[in-house]
């Protein structure tokens, strides 16, 4: 494929999807300014590293990938990114009070691993399927299961625990 055809691919995918891929930075971040400046990131990334690509019939995949690393990147930069080790997860699910008073659902997501969070928001409000995050966050399918379970579990727990209190 020529360069020239790759860009338009590109170009014509980050158009077509841009709504998207806002909304998925947007996610990480929680405001306009900085949702789009991970998008502008991405896209020069993605610009730059175009020849890069080994199947373009997967560049929407691709991008994602692109627009998950650019906000997980920023994240760290800026220290709104906070990992967490089997310990504080096992803590987290253990029954621990909560200190919102009315918590909802993106309340949860936001206490969520960045790890978990990832993959619930690609699955359920970008809805790709399951062997696209993999291709994403690039491991192999069956951890994308069992990271969507635990985070689904987590987010459970943290919204039951919350309706049990009130």
């Amino acid at each position: 494929m020529k360069k020239h055809d790759a860009h338009q691919m590109l170009v014509a995918c980050i158009t077509e999807h841009r709504a998207d891929f806002y909304r998925l930075a947007f996610s990480y971040v929680k405001n306009q300014e900085d949702a789009l400046d991970i998008m502008q990131e991405s896209i020069k990334k993605a610009l730059i590293s175009i020849d890069s690509i080994k199947d373009i019939q997967s560049i929407k995949s691709w991008l994602y990938k692109i627009v998950v690393r650019t906000a997980i990147d920023f994240l760290r930069k800026h220290k709104r990114l906070t990992l967490m080790d089997d310990e504080a997860l096992e803590y987290l699910s253990s029954g621990r009070e909560d200190q919102y008073e009315d918590i909802d659902l993106k309340q949860a997501m936001d206490q969520l691993p960045v790890k978990y969070k990832t993959i619930i928001i690609l699955r359920f409000f970008e809805d790709l399927k399951m062997d696209e995050i993999a291709e994403i966050i690039e491991e192999n399918v069956n951890t994308v299961k069992t990271r969507l379970y635990r985070g689904l579990n987590l987010l459970r727990i943290t919204m039951t625990e919350e309706d049990l209190e009130q």
